[in-house]
């Protein structure tokens, strides 16, 4: 809930703002669930920040020494203030958001924490959240030299707009290990929210992942609550429903995702509605060729069979044919700790490997594995076991 990114109508639109911009000045307690950060992370953070950042729940501890990370919605700069101590001096950290109140507020200590810090690596940039392409600072750049007086002058704005998210976007594609946010998604009209998962997508490097703190509800909210300003601006009618909030990233062609944290309790009940926060992470990398290599993993268990989200299954303790990709996908984050990859003992070079049906959910034959002619015998030396051999 750190600050608005929203369009909903022109109403909600202009209450999301105003409400997110008088609390950067006036802390509103209404705003921000119970979240308990690590206070490890809090000593450095001016408490004008503390106190008028506005969450529910904190996506900051999935982060790694190194990263380079994207906050949407970063509000006041507490979030991205907590992820800078954690990615280090060799990691950066990006804070979008479009509200000048709480953009003011993050920068005004921008150069006292990277003093107490002895390295700064957190920017704040001027951008909407489903629109990470255009540069918000550079088009008002362009706008006060050039103000639109006219209809050709719209005309021209709207090239313009196009011509500044190609050549100078403000998040480049391929460029963030995580994207994170904390109670924002929810703001963002329903209409943008397909559009603002792709763009999460455009900017994270293969391999790399979201982590996004948001409220979520048990029941889809009716029309008559998804109209009401206080309500949306409150983060509470423009939740989404929590199996559409996971369906959302899979649509937008994430894999890998994860309900995190989920709060038992819930934060607020409204018409007998209960919204609580979740806390999701997804993946992106699954996209690509899919080259026969004579690959197999093993599901461990426990349960009898799982299916991915393009559709394989995998039985337990199986030797399961998968492409080259699935197969280095599966050893990575999430899923590492649940398959045991199954080497070719001839080695099949990407260069030389043909495409491959991975709808078929073939179990691998071991001859696939160890080729046809394969015909080793293998004797047990008679020292093995002696008390020196050290192999028993």
């Amino acid at each position: 809930m750190n600050s608005v990114n929203t369009q909903t109508s022109s109403s909600e639109e202009e209450s999301v703002y105003a409400r997110y911009a008088n609390a950067a000045h006036q802390a509103e307690p209404a705003l921000c669930c119970p979240v308990e950060y690590n206070q490890e992370y809090l000593s450095i953070i001016p408490k004008e920040i503390l106190e008028k950042d506005y969450g529910c729940g904190d996506p900051t501890p999935y982060l790694s020494p190194g990263d380079t990370v994207l906050d949407l919605g970063s509000g006041g700069g507490k979030i991205c203030y907590i992820a800078s101590q954690i990615v280090g001096p060799s990691g950066k950290v990006i804070g979008v958001d479009c509200n000048a109140e709480m953009l003011a507020l993050a920068r005004k200590y921008q150069q006292d924490v990277a003093d107490q810090l002895a390295y700064g690596n957190v920017e704040f940039r001027t951008g909407l959240i489903q629109d990470l392409k255009l540069d918000l600072d550079l088009l008002n750049q362009e706008l006060s030299a050039n103000p639109i007086d006219s209809q050709a002058r719209w005309l021209e704005l709207r090239n313009l707009e196009e011509r500044l998210r190609q050549e100078s976007p403000l998040i480049p594609d391929d460029s963030i290990d995580c994207v994170i946010s904390n109670c924002v998604l929810n703001l963002v009209r329903e209409s943008d929210r397909s559009q603002l998962l792709q763009e999460v997508f455009r900017v994270l490097k293969r391999g790399g992942k979201a982590v996004i703190s948001d409220i979520v509800c048990d029941e889809i909210v009716p029309h008559h609550m998804r109209k009401d300003p206080e309500l949306w601006s409150g983060c509470i009618s423009g939740a989404f429903q929590e199996a559409a909030f996971l369906k959302a990233f899979e649509d937008a062609g994430f894999h890998g995702i994860e309900i995190l944290k989920r709060e038992e309790n819930s934060w607020q009940t409204v018409e007998g509605i209960e919204f609580r926060s979740v806390v999701v992470s997804a993946y992106k990398g699954k996209q690509g060729s899919c080259l026969e290599r004579n690959q197999a993993m093993i599901y461990r268990g426990p349960f009898k069979k799982v299916e991915d989200d393009d559709g394989h299954t995998y039985f337990r303790g199986q030797r399961i044919a998968v492409c080259d990709k699935t197969f280095r996908l599966l050893q990575a984050a999430p899923y590492a700790s649940q398959f045991l990859p199954v080497e070719p003992y001839q080695d099949i070079p990407l260069e030389q490997a043909r495409e491959m049906d991975c709808r078929r959910n073939a179990i691998r034959s071991p001859l696939e594995t160890k080729g046809k002619n394969f015909n080793l015998t293998t004797q047990i030396m008679d020292d093995c076991c002696s008390p020196d051999s050290g192999c028993c």
